[in-house]
């Protein structure tokens, strides 16, 4: 018997956006900080260094998300490692974001010319500060439009989570889709909240990518 699509299930659906922003925001802080040490050891002066990020950077790039999401949820359990689900996911996701992330971000870094370095190589800098006064500030500014856009992608990504029993919005509509069938309207609101979290976080990038160009040129 198919029943109407009711408030409750629609508060249902809101609610289980707090699920995607969680495991977005885990996945970002885990997959940013790896991400960040993958592009210094891609931009490193020893050769070992650089090797070892592009091996783990073209490893996971080739490897679906979803087959890291299985190997972290049922792989590990499989060796006696028993996770929650919304770890598994959060670790699966870090992964994933760490490689692209710290793919956009050597990318930035390697942007900023050299002649910065070099100029900064004539003032007796060390390698840690060449990167924290003068590489680092400069390479934040190119990074900010990729780094955002991934983020909207991240968010979008989360959905793939629900295949191990995440409820968050895609599970969540899934369910009550299930139970109303009524797909135009569940999903619909999915996919409006969807909008709701993507939209700001593109505008945000707008912004902050226009004060940093006009600080920049100031």
């Amino acid at each position: 018997m198919i029943r109407t699509f009711s408030e409750s299930e629609f508060l249902f659906i809101v609610a289980s956006a707090r699920w995607t922003l969680l495991l977005t925001l885990l996945s970002l802080l885990l997959g940013g900080l790896l991400g960040f040490i993958v592009a210094l050891a891609r931009t490193s002066q020893l050769a070992p260094l650089r090797m070892l990020a592009a091996g783990w950077i073209g490893m996971i790039q080739g490897i679906p998300v979803l087959m890291l999401l299985f190997l972290s949820y049922y792989g590990l359990s499989m060796g006696g490692i028993d996770m929650p689900p919304i770890v598994a996911a959060s670790v699966s996701m870090a992964l994933y974001a760490s490689a692209y992330l710290g793919e956009i971000w050597r990318g930035s870094i390697q942007s900023v010319a050299w002649q910065q370095w070099e100029a900064s190589a004539a003032l007796a800098m060390s390698r840690a500060q060449q990167y924290r006064y003068v590489v680092l500030p400069q390479a934040v500014r190119i990074a900010v439009a990729p780094t955002v856009g991934f983020i909207v992608q991240l968010v979008k990504n989360t959905s793939i989570v629900s295949i191990i029993g995440v409820v968050e919005l895609a599970r969540a509509g899934n369910l009550v889709n299930n139970a109303t069938f009524a797909p135009f309207k569940v999903f619909g609101t999915v996919a409006a909240t969807y909008f709701i979290i993507c939209w700001p976080i593109s505008l945000l990038a707008r912004r902050l990518e226009g004060r940093l160009n006009a600080r920049r040129s100031g």
